[in-house]
């Protein structure tokens, strides 16, 4: 089955309104669809859209393409950590195919756990200009709706309280630190302060939806204490939420790895929407919060598609289309990426086959 073939039999259109409405949990033709990663597929956009420069307009026409409805966006603000203060380079492995984003670590600049007790994000790196911050966050989405005018486009906040302090500390010297509670605390704390900044900086935007990303747990779950989540963490997550909610936004929570046993405290806190993994099961995701949530992901597996196992993909498509029957709102994708050493040919076959199962 051909995708143009697929566009005869139902509307497959890119839309931004069947986005929202499956976010805001409206009654509309078909489920959404996104994918992450898509543009690292260059050879395969060029060979779909005809265009052989990486530009935005090949990009767009891969998204028109391929009815993606959502494109995920966070920004971080006017304010360059790495330049403004101290912060921990652990590197970067090769994702694209030419390993042009290979980056080898460097040297933590914390040395000791009392270090990292006696850090404070907001005075380390500062805080812009609100004004200014807000005009920017602005320009971001007027660019990208020129640009993807059939997408919708989020904003959203990347390095929130555990990520920021990953990104800080580096793993090892977070852990060691984090075993001490009562003092991580007022750590984590200043993230949190200096997210809240962002947040409400988007408040003041057009963006209609946020997503507040922050990778606080691993693929097999927590790696602190579950209290310190549900006392330290989550609450002040429902205190970031508070003034994007004033304005009407729509906000979407995004972790890698397993949170299963914290997503109904997440959206006990106030997210109107959880990002996940397929390492979080989809069908349990759906029994909790198929209700009264957006859910963003699916049962696929990308190292299944990059395996060739199709008869795998094909039944987690099917499996993940019967519990979409449960969903009031979704926002169907392979939640750990497409990533570019996925075979041409699966990633046709993906197409092909999830596209006309969309509609509802």
């Amino acid at each position: 089955m051909n995708i143009s073939t697929n566009h005869s039999q139902i509307d497959l259109a890119p839309s931004r309104e069947i986005a929202l409405d499956n976010i805001w949990l409206r009654p509309t033709s078909r489920w959404g669809h996104t994918e992450y990663s898509f543009e690292y597929h260059k050879d395969y956009l060029t060979r779909h859209t005809g265009l052989v420069e990486d530009t935005p307009a090949r990009l767009r026409l891969g998204y028109d393409r391929f009815a993606f409805d959502f494109l995920w966006h966070t920004q971080d603000g006017l304010i360059d950590w790495a330049e403004a203060g101290r912060t921990t380079d652990m590197g970067h492995a090769s994702y694209a195919l030419d390993a042009s984003d290979l980056r080898r670590p460097k040297r933590c600049p914390f040395t000791t756990e009392e270090e990292v007790w006696a850090f404070d994000a907001v005075q380390e790196y500062g805080l812009p200009d609100f004004d200014a911050q807000v005009r920017a966050y602005e320009t971001i989405l007027e660019a990208a709706r020129a640009a993807f005018p059939n997408q919708l486009t989020t904003g959203g906040y990347y390095k929130t309280i555990v990520s920021g302090a990953i990104d800080a500390f580096g793993w090892d010297m977070l852990l060691i630190a984090a075993a001490d509670s009562t003092r991580m605390e007022k750590v984590f704390d200043s993230f949190f302060r200096r997210t809240l900044f962002y947040m409400q900086a988007w408040a003041k935007t057009s963006a209609e939806v946020i997503i507040q990303h922050d990778d606080f747990v691993w693929t097999r779950g927590p790696f602190m204490r579950p209290d310190i989540y549900r006392k330290v963490i989550i609450p002040r997550y429902a205190e970031l939420w508070k003034p994007l909610h004033a304005a009407g936004k729509k906000v979407l929570f995004c972790s890698d790895g397993n949170f299963t046993q914290f997503a109904g405290d997440i959206v006990a806190a106030g997210a109107d929407g959880l990002i996940f993994e397929p390492c979080n099961d989809f069908e349990f995701m759906v029994e909790n919060f198929g209700q009264t949530t957006c859910l963003v992901g699916s049962f696929v597996d990308c190292r299944d598609l990059a395996s060739g196992k199709w008869d795998k993909v094909r039944a987690d498509i099917d499996r993940t289309c019967d519990q979409l029957a449960r969903c009031k709102g979704a926002l169907v994708a392979v939640g750990n990426h497409m990533p570019p050493d996925i075979p041409e040919q699966m990633v046709d076959r993906y197409f092909d086959y999830l596209l006309p199962r969309l509609q509802r």
